[in-house]
């Protein structure tokens, strides 16, 4: 190839890169389950598909539910045109009330089901004014802005009206799949509308986004049908109560457990508040159907035959607060578990969520309960589509390019081997994560600059956020214990008595009489070292002091100390114990560990200490007629500290760092 050649291919390369495209920018939904969050961006137009949280993880101690960080959009809100929802699940819905308190939209479209479940959140969170709903139906065309054409198109999932996408753009055709199942037999009769899903692929979508959360799993799913008649089997051979939990929001299956109810002579009792909510909206709109005799309030299940009686509960994924967890633990109010119940976990453990779960049934077996729970029952299927479900959604949207969502990193992996099997070639797949950003045009599809991106976590109030410095403290609490200093200094920075340490929960060798001389070390370095960055003085007898400052020197060192020493690290917190200028000096009492120090190791540095009396009285404590005297005295201090070994090395400071 010339040297004319070569320029031409770069000339057209930077032409394609500097040349129109759309932005395509999951936010969350990537390299795990939940908080699905997708942002579409061409020219001046921004939209949002979707807007879902998700469950902690091990270790995010107090943390309730998670959310993306949606920094990125609330930075460009000047060309956010509105949000399209694909269904009411709350991995897609749940962090849109969080997100009203911060930012207004515009508008949200979306399904019947989801609005109405989404109304009341927002009416909960008190941001009902802050956007407008809009319910659209199958096949409706959206226009947001000037770039985006949105038809929804239905298709089958765990929850009734869930849709798919079909998104036309200045640079072709995108369709986002939504999560989806192909389910021939669905309880409600609403077929997927593979018939438009045709039409799209016969007009040619340039690239599919598509759920990739069963890629491991060969086959199709089953129908959500194939449930009823072992659900139906194991409620009429019950002969006591039955205790029934699932997904609130698997809207199928909770009318399934309505009719089987109806059809054995079973009142039904409600419990948790996301099952009385979905049931609520349900009969609302008309997707269940049932008396309203059928249904009796908790308070009166004591005046129930046992054989009339079913419980419909939340805490299918071990839920600490969930109804089932808490008659599990003999702490409902109302419900007592009895020999004769059976309890039937009509769902699969959610990913992280499996040693919760184990631990709810072990507890509910050692109370005598008969509880049905495994595949092998046939109680439980997917929402989500298997490999075959995949491979059909590739033949009939045919897309040039592909990109695998919503789901972990192998399963994403696995999900773009499918497409490459399937036609899409190699070089047009892209396994992304959260804050990538996809450059599409109508010939090509690169991985353009990342945003920022994240999580925010929120406490069991859903209002506070949980930042990285609490759970990091919480995580300290947790692996070592907390270590309390109450330190009383003066104003013009001196020790005026011994500091009290105390521990709590934590392990350690060293006795209390070494955790305190270490304590006076690290507050007589501080006084030493710091005290004149942290204090000025104001008057003749009037100091300002930085206490914040002071307890955070004292924490770090005596962190680091203990780290090094003992190889724990638990939570250190200082208390500064102001007292004013002139207040007599305590002396600390560190002789013994200097009488004690071999020759070949430093002594701790005399000019340390923040007064000439504590000085003086060091150099007496040290040897006569020793060369290193001398040299101790003399050793340069600044930014220093000793260590075991007799080596020494930077100090890091909490007032520079």
């Amino acid at each position: 190839m010339n040297t004319n050649q070569i320029k031409s291919n770069i000339k057209q390369a930077q032409t394609k890169t500097n040349s129109p495209c759309l932005k395509i920018i999951p936010l969350g939904g990537l390299h795990e389950i939940g908080k699905n969050t997708c942002v579409f961006e061409y020219g001046d137009d921004i939209i949002l598909i979707d807007g879902g949280l998700a469950f902690p993880s091990d270790g995010m101690h107090g943390v309730n539910v998670v959310m993306p960080d949606t920094t990125y959009l609330q930075a460009n809100l000047h060309r956010f045109r509105g949000m399209i929802v694909t269904h009411g699940h709350e991995d897609h819905i749940g962090g849109i009330s969080h997100h009203l308190k911060k930012f207004r939209i515009p508008v949200i479209y979306g399904p019947p089901l989801a609005m109405s479940m989404l109304k009341g959140k927002m009416e909960e969170a008190g941001v009902a004014d802050r956007t407008t709903i809009q319910t659209i139906e199958p096949r409706q065309v959206v226009k947001l802005g000037q770039n985006f054409s949105i038809e929804f198109i239905r298709n089958t999932h765990s929850i009734g009206d869930s849709f798919s996408l079909a998104l036309t753009t200045p640079v072709g055709v995108v369709f986002f799949t939504g999560d989806f199942k192909f389910d021939h037999l669905p309880p409600d009769n609403k077929h997927a509308d593979i018939e438009r899903m045709v039409y799209y692929g016969e007009k040619g979508v340039l690239c599919l986004l598509s759920d990739s959360t069963n890629s491991e799993v060969k086959g199709f799913v089953p129908s959500e049908i194939s449930v009823f008649p072992n659900l139906d089997r194991l409620i009429s051979e019950a002969k006591g109560r039955v205790m029934l939990t699932t997904f609130a929001s698997s809207t199928h299956r909770v009318a399934m457990v309505i009719q089987l109810a109806i059809k054995h002579g079973r009142k039904i009792g409600l419990m948790g508040r996301s099952m009385l909510n979905v049931v609520g909206k349900c009969r609302e709109l008309g997707y269940i159907k049932c008396p309203d005799d059928l249904f009796f309030p908790i308070k009166s299940i004591r005046d129930l035959p046992d054989r009339e009686t079913l419980l419909l509960m939340t805490g299918s994924q071990g839920e600490v607060m969930a109804a089932l967890s808490r008659i599990g633990r003999d702490e409902h109010p109302h419900v007592k578990l009895k020999t004769t119940d059976t309890v039937i976990f009509s769902s699969s453990p959610i990913p992280g969520n499996t040693i919760s779960v184990v631990h709810s049934i072990d507890k509910l077996i050692k109370l005598g309960a008969n509880v049905i729970y495994g595949k092998e029952h046939g109680i439980h299927v997917s929402g989500h589509g298997c490999r075959d479900d995949q491979r059909l959604m590739l033949a009939l949207i045919k897309p040039k390019f592909f990109v695998p969502v919503h789901g972990e990193y192998r399963m994403q992996v696995l999900h773009g081997k499918t497409a490459v099997s399937m036609g899409v070639d190699p070089n047009n797949v892209l396994i992304l994560d959260n804050g990538d950003t996809i450059e599409l045009r109508a010939d090509s599809m690169i991985q353009g600059e990342p945003v920022k991106s994240g999580i925010e976590m929120l406490d069991n109030t859903r209002t506070c956020v949980v930042d990285a410095r609490a759970l990091k403290e919480r995580q300290q609490l947790a692996d070592d214990g907390i270590v309390t200093v109450l330190a009383p200094i003066s104003t013009d920075g001196n020790m005026v008595a011994p500091p009290r340490v105390s521990l709590r929960g934590v392990v350690i060798s060293a006795d209390p009489r070494k955790m305190s001389m270490w304590t006076e070390r690290e507050i007589s370095w501080v006084l030493a070292n710091r005290w004149k960055q942290l204090s000025r003085q104001t008057g003749p007898n009037n100091f300002e002091v930085d206490w914040i400052g002071v307890q955070r020197e004292i924490e770090n060192g005596l962190s680091r100390r203990m780290r090094r020493e003992l190889q724990v690290e638990p939570l250190i917190l200082c208390l500064a114990q102001p007292a004013p200028s002139g207040t007599r000096a305590y002396q600390p009492k560190l002789d013994d560990e200097v009488k004690h120090q071999p020759r070949h190791k430093h002594y701790p540095n005399v000019n340390n200490y923040p007064n000439n009396s504590k000085q003086n009285n060091f150099k007496n404590q040290l040897p006569k007629n020793d060369q290193s005297r001398n040299n101790i005295i003399n050793e340069p201090v600044e930014n220093k500290e000793e260590v075991s070994s007799g080596r020494t090395r930077r100090r890091r400071s909490a007032v520079t760092s």
